[in-house]
């Protein structure tokens, strides 16, 4: 039963629905003055619609604006008190793994990698929400969920009930969703190495929108191209319309030090190489020689070709050869020109060896379900990790984030083997999956960041039921599952360390270790030690203060880390870090730190009894390891 509104028709929202109606490219999104998001008129575009000669207004030029466009600018620069605190019981293979999985909000987390991973990102894959309507997940700043809005702007009752359809109508969608990935894509490019390329996963729906941010963020020769992925292959007659079976993925890259970018060669490239006259040269294909260009066109190109069987002289009657004179004589003399088995064919064409090619090929725009899966097969995978059941909804199939794999930046095909690949809408983690599947089959030592939200399972959802509360939890255990199913490549049998990483380490997105009146690590030198005092909150441990340490000196996350309980130290990547956060910290243990003469060292001030013995810990740096920057937390 439809609930009465008990006040007069808003006849100012029905004229700009008349007018939607009559001159849709009129119709923005502005702000009223309780600050919602509505739909509003462009008066200059609307004078012009309506005019037979140019209307004099501001002046143009090429951008995508929307509401909140500033606010989210400012959200990507604006620091935040977090850090990141490890969860050894979620993890696998804590110590020595070099994978991560990060727990927490998406923007949070890519601030947090700013300096331990700035410029060393090769690959980033995302598959951020499509904005079809549904409740946005990410609460930034700027960026109200869509309950919040609506309870705000009276559409949602106390106890929560649904006034109103929440259709896209509303104005605010397309505002938000910009909002969100704005800041999103800043930070993600400051991660990417010079070469580095990123992939996002998008539809119709913000497809174009999509490319003009990233354009504006990584500039405009920078979006590389727009690919048309056949997610499906057959089609649904309950559409209305058209049936959509692809998305798009647009490739942008770093900056030009990826002025080429090529695709391994697959068996199926492989396979159209043969050698059916058994040249010593090995497989080949071959090319056609006859010009599109007409001899008028190309006078130059035009001229006779010995057919070496008969001797006869071979002229194309109305186009050009494509190579000059000389290029053809090197082609004879060189055994290069194919005139079929009998040697008899009507024009010759072109052997090209696979020998001498290079190891990719040029990619295109448009990749077939063969080549790069189906959403069906994303869904697929995920059932069969899970006893058959449908935990995830609309996974990606882990071949076409493999495809993604396979683009390499020449001259070396090995750059896509040794790489960190980020995905900071992780799901169900089908890019780590992707990622190990890939080391196990071809020896690579790919590395994989995923970053997922916590966000609850729906209640009553297949994932709910089979004990999932949330998404992240999920996403890891599909990884855990994954690894089980994949063969462990082993490059020598002999030698354990050679065994391919299947572990990961997750981090968790948390309030800093530090309490409200600290001296910021940062900013404390050796001379800063009589100074330091009492920081850090009462739950913390010395894990969660090593990350902090780690964080704050733009050091790589997934550096291996040795205990040595009876001294109380956690000593990281073979001493380029020390750290000993005992609440009694002797001038043994000092003496020993010195004496590894680690690179870092980091104290908890509170171990120190009295400002003498901090005054006597930085006397034993000074005399024993002068080169190690000593900190206190």
């Amino acid at each position: 039963m439809e609930k009465r509104t008990l006040h007069s028709p808003d006849l100012t929202a029905r004229n700009v629905e008349r007018i939607a109606e009559l001159f849709p490219q009129v119709i923005t999104e502005s702000r009223d003055a309780e600050g919602n998001v509505t739909l509003a008129i462009d008066f200059d575009l609307l004078r012009q619609e309506l005019s037979d000669h140019l209307i004099e207004g501001p002046q143009e030029r090429y951008q995508l604006d929307w509401p909140g466009k500033r606010a989210a600018a400012f959200a990507a620069n604006a620091p935040i008190a977090k850090t990141l605190r490890p969860v050894r019981e979620e993890s696998v293979d804590f110590d020595t793994t070099k994978n991560l999985f990060i727990e927490g909000d998406n923007l949070e987390a890519l601030k947090l990698l700013q300096e331990s991973y700035l410029g060393k990102v090769k690959l980033i894959y995302i598959d951020p929400p499509y904005n079809t309507g549904n409740d946005f997940v990410y609460e930034d700043d700027f960026a109200e969920s869509t309950s919040e809005y609506l309870k705000r702007s009276g559409q949602y009752s106390e106890s929560g009930d649904r006034l109103v359809a929440n259709t896209e109508a509303n104005g605010r969608f397309h505002s938000d969703w910009l909002s969100m990935m704005y800041p999103r894509l800043k930070l993600a490019k400051n991660l990417l190495a010079p070469e580095g390329l990123m992939f996002i996963s998008t539809d119709d729906s913000e497809a174009s929108a999509l490319v003009q941010i990233a354009g504006e963020v990584f500039g405009r020769s920078n979006v590389v191209a727009t690919i048309a992925w056949e997610k499906r292959y057959t089609r649904s007659n309950n559409a209305n319309n058209f049936y959509s079976v692809k998305d798009t993925l647009v490739l942008c890259r770093r900056s030009e030090a990826a002025s080429r970018i090529k695709e391994l060669r697959g068996d199926e490239a492989a396979g159209i190489y043969s050698n059916p006259d058994n040249d010593p040269r090995g497989p080949w294909t071959s090319a056609s020689y006859v010009n599109p260009a007409t001899k008028a066109a190309r006078p130059n190109l035009a001229y006779a070709i010995v057919r070496p069987e008969d001797g006869a002289s071979i002229e194309h009657p109305t186009h050009a050869w494509k190579f000059q004179r000389s290029e053809n004589e090197r082609h004879a003399a060189e055994g290069r020109l194919w005139w079929g088995r009998e040697g008899l064919a009507q024009y010759p064409r072109l052997k090209i060896f696979l020998s001498e090619m290079d190891d990719g090929m040029v990619p295109i725009d448009l990749w077939s379900h063969e080549s790069a899966g189906t959403t069906d097969e994303g869904g697929n995978e995920v059932k069969a990790l899970f006893d058959g059941k449908a935990v995830f909804d609309f996974p990606k199939p882990t071949k076409l984030i493999r495809k993604l794999l396979g683009i390499f930046v020449p001259p070396s095909s090995d750059w896509s083997k040794d790489m960190i690949v980020l995905d900071f809408f992780a799901g169900s983690s089908s890019t780590a999956h992707a990622v190990l599947a890939q080391n196990a089959e071809d020896g690579g030592s790919r590395r994989f960041i995923m970053v997922q939200l916590p966000e609850a399972t729906p209640a009553g959802s297949i994932a709910r039921a089979e004990g999932f509360s949330d998404i992240a939890q999920l996403s890891r255990e599909r990884i855990r599952r994954a690894v089980a199913e994949i063969t462990v490549h082993v490059a020598d049998e002999d030698e354990a360390s050679d065994v391919q990483d299947v572990g990961f380490r997750t981090l968790r997105v948390d309030t800093t270790n530090l309490a409200d009146s600290f001296a910021v690590p940062d900013a404390l030198r050796q001379g800063d030690l009589l100074a330091a005092i009492e920081s850090v909150k009462p739950d913390r441990t010395g894990d969660d203060l090593l990350f902090q340490v780690l964080i704050d000196w733009g050091l790589d996350l997934t550096l291996p880390i040795e205990r040595d309980v009876e001294r109380g130290l956690l000593r990281v990547d073979d001493d380029s870090l020390v750290a000993c956060f005992s609440h009694e910290v002797t001038s043994e243990t000092v003496s020993y730190v010195a004496n590894l003469r680690p690179l870092r060292a980091v104290f908890l001030d509170a171990g120190f009894a009295t400002d003498a013995a901090r005054i006597n810990a930085e006397q034993i740096f000074r005399e024993v390891s002068p080169e190690t920057e000593v900190r206190t937390i």
